[in-house]
């Protein structure tokens, strides 16, 4: 025989439950009369066929058909109107809940006008809170029939909507200001994203009641990296890749395998960023230099691919097969024309 409520309450905080279901399992047994207990920053929801019948505040509550219209139906005139009937009933906490995380996971593409390369890549992270705003609503919409909802359920729906937002503001504000600027505009910035993301966050009835960006700053990309996000092209990846190659000799004076140690590596190093920049800032070579199309003396594994015709990915396999020889400085390679003109020959 079914149990049939005639108190229903749930004590605990709910420190962490969004959504609380009574029972969690199964439907509730009520009648007219039974007790309702809804504890201060609380409400309740009930529902039956997936419709909503009523939502109590904080309080007790008595059933009767004033309050449950929608009840009318569901009952008869047999045994006094105390004929059971069955409803979900659902405690939603109204507390807000506080300093949840945010954070990039990977850097965000702006425009950086006027500095370097003219684009930057931006990583942050702060804090946000909500609140429920329509517990009528949110319990429709996102929490359906589960026994019990959690903030960790809707987190990542959530930090989803706000780095979206963040993304679309960032493109907007860096059409007038630059990395620099946009590094101090923290508080600005975090109310743009309120104000932006409030209307997603009430369409499935929670309130975004704060969003703070703690944290804004360049993120560290080497030339590969970029190059493989399609955010440089050949003249200057050359010029970084040297760089990159420049600043891992500088953090190990012993030099890699194949080079001589100290102020010897640090300075062929020297020289092939600074053949690197001359050569690539030059549309074609000064005298005595190589002309387009002429293999140069030194050259990096895409302006080999662009002689083979193969991708740079391939001329860096053939190398790590020991196929091609090639001289490694720091992470990245370098390849003679004679050795390139050896390979050819089989």
């Amino acid at each position: 025989m079914a149990r049939i409520f005639d108190v229903v309450e749930y004590p605990k905080e709910m420190t962490d439950e969004i959504v609380h279901r009574f029972p969690e399992t199964g439907v509730a047994d009520l009648r007219i009369g039974s007790q309702v207990i809804v504890r201060e920053s609380q409400n309740v929801v009930f529902m039956r066929d997936g419709r909503a019948l009523d939502v109590f505040g904080p309080g007790r509550h008595t059933i009767a058909t004033a309050n449950i219209p929608g009840l009318v139906g569901l009952i008869g005139k047999a045994f006094g109107d105390r004929t059971p009937f069955t409803a979900e009933v659902f405690y939603i906490s109204m507390r807000e809940f506080a300093d949840l995380k945010w954070g990039t996971p990977q850097p965000i593409i702006v425009r950086n006008p006027g500095v370097g390369l003219g684009v930057a890549l931006l990583q942050g992270f702060g804090t946000y809170s909500f609140q429920v705003a329509d517990p009528q609503q949110f319990v429709t919409q996102i929490v359906g029939a589960q026994g019990m909802y959690r903030t960790s359920d809707i987190e990542n729906r959530l930090r989803v909507m706000l780095l979206a937002k963040l993304t679309d503001l960032l493109g907007e504000t860096t059409a007038t200001s630059n990395v620099l600027e946009l590094i101090g505009l923290t508080n600005e910035l975090s109310a743009g994203v309120r104000a932006k993301a409030q209307d997603d966050f009430l369409a499935i009835g929670l309130e975004l009641k704060s969003f703070y960006i703690g944290n804004l700053k360049p993120s560290e990309k080497s030339a590969e990296e970029l190059r493989a996000m399609g955010m440089l092209d050949m003249q200057t990846y050359t010029q970084l890749q040297a760089a990159d190659a420049m600043r891992d000799a500088a953090q190990n004076p012993s030099g890699g395998a194949g080079l001589t140690a100290g102020i010897g590596a640090g300075m062929g190093i020297g020289n092939v960023l600074t053949d690197a920049l001359s050569s690539a800032s030059k549309p074609q070579a000064a005298a005595g230099g190589a002309a387009p199309g002429v293999m140069p003396d030194i050259m990096t594994p895409t302006e080999a691919a662009e002689f083979l015709k193969v991708s740079a990915e391939d001329v860096v396999a053939a190398i790590e097969a020991g196929d091609l020889q090639a001289r490694k400085i720091g992470t990245a390679y370098r390849i003679s024309k004679e050795a390139l003109q050896d390979f050819l020959k089989g």
